[in-house]
């Protein structure tokens, strides 16, 4: 039984080793780098106004938040 779980375990791992995939280095330069950020970084400033903690209306379907009856007062 271990000959064939070894025999198992090498084929699974020479599959493994064939799906690998190597990424690419970074070919740009540092200012291309730091052009990039800098344009995306911008691009976050102006959508995140109405996203804003606190601002956004509460999402349907959670839990109720009150039971939907006026507060007793006293008289």
């Amino acid at each position: 039984m271990d000959k064939r779980l070894a025999k198992r375990h090498k084929r699974a791992v020479t599959r493994a080793k064939e799906r690998v995939r190597i990424s690419e280095p970074d070919v740009r330069t540092h200012e291309e780098i730091e052009a990039a950020r800098a344009a995306s970084q911008s691009g976050n400033v102006k959508d995140s106004g109405p996203a804003m903690k606190g601002t956004s209306a509460p999402r349907q379907g959670g839990p109720a938040t009150g039971t939907g009856s006026a507060p007793k007062t006293s008289v």
